[in-house]
């Protein structure tokens, strides 16, 4: 999954990979131990508090190989949730049909 990153008003938004998340967060790590503040640290990375505290709900403890399976397991649930919904959109023409109420 990609992140955007949060910025000024003017700025573009910046998509992060999970290998470039897993590293911010790594890099958070190293700041929060050294006594900085989530604030510190989160503006020191470019993202915002609640950027960081939501990339470590979801990425935090993995590495990196887990979270690149994790984010083509996503991509596979979406294109499944996507076939599912299309061949239910097919059912109900097919009995819409069917029933001669059309």
């Amino acid at each position: 999954m990609l992140v955007a990153r949060e910025g000024t008003a003017l700025s573009r938004r910046k998509w992060f990979g999970a290998e470039e998340i897993i590293g911010k967060l790594r890099e958070a790590e190293v700041g929060l131990a050294q006594g900085q503040t989530v604030a510190q640290v989160s503006r020191r990375l470019g993202i915002s508090e609640q950027t960081y505290y939501g990339w470590r709900r979801e990425y935090g403890g993995m590495k990196v190989d887990q979270a690149k399976r994790l984010q083509e397991l996503k991509r596979e649930n979406a294109w499944l949730k996507r076939l599912v919904a299309d061949q239910a959109l097919d059912n109900a023409i097919l009995r819409e049909v069917a029933s001669g109420n059309y």
